[in-house]
């Protein structure tokens, strides 16, 4: 397993965790991200959050930047969302986060599914799959 799949792996665990603590859906999106940085960090892994993403359109850093939710380890980016309705923009949301980043793989997690796991979505750009057994 590579280290963006290990990493991928205990944050969905670390996901799950904070879903199941906090009750379920419900809550703003900022406190799921609070509670998933803290619940990593108790987990020995590097966060960054709130990650600012600079533009650049042909040669020029464009004014506003895009904003990462969180970085782990360097390797894996996460976006989390707490929605009722799903949109597959999100995950084009992370493709383009991904390419600016030059990240392999991205997690978008929607905390507002009844089961969280059902909410994880994950997100490749250039990352070889790992064979099966």
């Amino acid at each position: 397993m590579n280290q963006e799949n290990a990493i991928a792996s205990i944050v969905v665990d670390a996901a799950i965790e904070v879903h199941r603590t906090l009750g379920g859906p419900g809550l703003l999106e900022d406190l799921y991200e609070e509670a998933l940085h803290a619940e990593l960090c108790i987990r020995g892994l590097r966060v960054e959050r709130q990650q600012v993403i600079p533009v650049v359109y042909k040669g020029r850093k464009l004014r506003y930047p895009l904003r990462l939710d969180m970085r782990v380890e360097g390797l894996l980016a996460v976006e989390n969302k707490s929605v009722v309705q799903w949109n597959p923009i999100f995950e084009a949301q992370m493709l383009t986060y991904l390419r600016l980043t030059n990240l392999r793989l991205g997690l978008v997690i929607n905390f507002g599914e009844r089961w969280v796991k059902s909410g994880i979505h994950r997100v490749v750009n250039g990352l070889p799959e790992t064979p099966s057994p």
